[in-house]
């Protein structure tokens, strides 16, 4: 019996049921997924640096502990997207390549410099509540191992967001000082937070055909209004202001509205000119480098463990 994979496929995808790694797909549907998958890891690795940076410097013990275990978060959300994209048959280390040689991209939003103990909480409330309203959806992606990979990614970074606004919220009730630097955070991380869903509709180039396979559940715009619609009165309650006049509930469209978003500015730092662009990359590549030790030592220890024997046979020929 002959079987019409390409049918197969699309019956598939029509259902709502998930793609496996041993699953007939078009290569074009592979391609993609692994375009996306590794933009999303890059972006959990890269990020980690603007938020790594205030680890020393966080203002007690306790806020200390706190980054410092969001901060391995986003390092194992890395481990989980990497593994999702090598069961599409790429290597780690191919991928890793591609990031360092500049073939392949990171979330926009990580290219911004966190200046003050606020930017922390900006990040967490703005840039991990983008970034749950961009990833939610992706729990039902048409292809399964990247789908359960992001249900414990979410759960994690709602957890994150929740962090965030509670920084804002001890910082916005404080001192005339202490409000004044959290809304200086929020103003300079708005703009870069909505930016983070991509191009417009119109504009982008690879939406409509993962919406079409499955991989992607809502547009740019769909994601960007869900973001801005939730995020007004979580600002209202931390008695912060939006940078954006234009911002106004409008009752006809049941949606805020908002002001024009600068996209001279978004393409400038998506295409390696924003203002920590290279300092993020070079920095991943030299803890990549500088890492290669442990790299081996884990790959030597996983070796030995596999294969006990071998350590015992290689210490009696020494001691002969």
């Amino acid at each position: 019996m002959i079987v019409d994979w390409e049918a197969e496929f699309q019956r598939t995808i029509d259902a709502d049921s998930r793609i496996e790694p041993r699953d007939h797909m078009p290569e074009s549907y592979r391609a993609t997924l692994i375009r996306q998958i590794a933009q999303h890891a890059h972006s959990e690795i890269i990020g980690m640096q603007p938020e790594g940076n205030w680890i020393t410097r966080a203002p007690s013990l306790k806020r200390k502990a706190i980054l410092m275990a969001k901060v391995q978060d986003e390092a194992g959300h890395g481990l989980y997207l990497y593994s999702a994209a090598e069961t599409l048959g790429v290597s780690r280390d191919q991928l890793i390549e591609l990031l360092h040689t500049g073939r392949q991209k990171y979330s926009s939003i990580f290219n911004y410099p966190t200046l003050t103990w606020a930017d922390i909480g900006a990040v967490g409330w703005l840039v991990d509540g983008a970034a749950i309203c961009n990833q939610v959806p992706l729990c039902r992606c048409s292809y399964g191992p990247y789908a359960r990979g992001m249900v414990r990614i979410c759960k994690e970074e709602s957890f994150h967001q929740r962090q965030g606004f509670e920084i804002l919220r001890v910082l916005s009730a404080g001192t005339a000082a202490q409000h004044a630097m959290a809304q200086d955070a929020v103003d300079r991380w708005w703009w870069p937070a909505i930016m983070m869903f991509g191009p417009t509709d119109d504009e982008s180039t690879h939406s409509q055909q993962s919406m079409t396979w499955g991989i992607k559940r809502f547009s740019n715009d769909e994601l960007r209004q869900r973001f801005i619609d939730m995020t007004v009165p979580q600002a209202d309650a931390l008695d912060l202001t939006l940078p954006d006049p234009a911002l106004r509930w409008n009752d006809e469209r049941g949606h805020y509205d908002f002001g024009p978003i600068d996209w001279a500015e978004f393409w400038q730092v998506v295409n390696g000119d924003g203002p920590c662009n290279r300092q993020r990359l070079a920095q991943r590549v030299a803890a990549h480098v500088e890492g290669a030790w442990v790299r081996d030592a884990a790959t030597a220890y996983a070796a030995k463990r596999a294969d006990p024997g071998a350590g015992q046979a290689g210490s009696s020929t020494a001691a002969a």
